[in-house]
């Protein structure tokens, strides 16, 4: 007979662990998760910059810092290698860094099946030799011919990669796309098939374009969420990376207090101001207006004068 782990209550921690983090505020430490989007959002550089960072020890996105850098093991289904060691190149250059001086090992193997028992204990196997701090499979659908809509198929192979995680002590990205004219849904909602995905990743990166605009929504099971921003994919000489666009700072002066408004059109004013044009400048309802006038007037800061309303000298 084998029992199940137990305590009881009372022995149970008062509080959990502090959050760490692999990349601070966008990817929690060990975590398993979702880099997705509709095609051409620029997903495997949100995940390649993840990459770079992590090994590099360097801010992702020249942001979000990585207090605990080490190896990275990439699989790139879709892209020809060629193409992710210039990708690769033009991030680090971005970075500040030189690519040759990075731990990220590529698995250049044609084909990994997430599906099949043998690939599974390969990737197993690479992971135990390599033992890297992140995991990167890009993308979902080619690491598999299962049908990504049904739970009961989609299931055993994010926990196989969940128990990869746990067994290894690694973070795992997996890049994944969004359903097809699902701009309006939350980030979550619209990735493509089973509800699994979702629910399955501890830190969750979406990306949205709307025009030539490229939102960036960060989701944690465990933390707070940052704000939606901006990001854009930048190139200057050889580096070409994802970067987030700094907002412009507003040219309009702060909003002012409804009786500094007031004051200030009563000193603009050559003559006393009537009740109707103060009311035009202040963009107040009536009682709102009156009810300040009166108290400036008994604080006297203002008094009436005959049809309208002056400064007290």
């Amino acid at each position: 007979m084998r029992l199940l782990p137990v305590e009881p209550a009372w022995r149970l921690a008062e509080e959990a662990p502090e959050l760490r983090w692999l990349v601070t505020d966008l990817w929690s430490h060990d975590a398993v998760g979702i880099v997705g989007g509709e095609p051409k959002c620029c997903k495997s550089f949100l995940a390649l910059d993840l990459a770079v960072a992590v090994a590099a020890g360097v801010p992702c996105l020249r942001r979000f810092v990585v207090p605990d850098p080490g190896r990275v093991l990439l699989y790139a289904a879709e892209d020809a290698l060629p193409i992710v060691r210039r990708r690769l190149e033009g991030i680090a250059a971005a970075a500040g860094v030189m690519l040759s001086d990075l731990d990220i090992q590529v698995i250049t193997a044609p084909t990994l099946r997430l599906d099949l028992e043998a690939d599974r204990r390969s990737l197993a196997q690479t992971i135990a030799h390599f033992r890297p701090r992140l995991l990167i499979l890009d993308p979902f659908v080619r690491l598999h011919r299962i049908d990504e809509n049904a739970s009961g198929e989609v299931a055993p192979l994010l926990a196989y990669l969940r128990a990869l995680q746990r067994r290894y002590a690694l973070a795992v990205v997996v890049v994944h796309h969004a359903k097809k004219g699902a701009a309006q849904a939350r980030g979550g909602q619209a990735l493509r098939g089973s509800s699994e995905f979702h629910a399955w990743g501890d830190s969750n990166l979406y990306l949205r374009r709307q025009g030539d605009d490229l939102t960036l929504t960060i989701e944690h099971r465990a933390a707070p969420s940052q704000k939606p921003m901006k990001i854009e994919l930048a190139q200057a000489g050889e580096a070409l990376a994802l970067q987030v666009v700094q907002q412009q700072v507003s040219s309009q002066p702060t909003p002012r207090s409804l009786d500094e408004r007031i004051t200030s059109a009563l000193a603009d004013a050559a003559s006393p101001l009537p009740f109707a044009d103060l009311r035009s400048q202040c963009r107040v309802r009536n009682a709102t207006l009156y009810e300040r006038l009166a108290t400036l007037i008994t604080d006297g800061r203002i008094v009436k004068d005959g049809e309208g309303y002056r400064l007290a000298s």
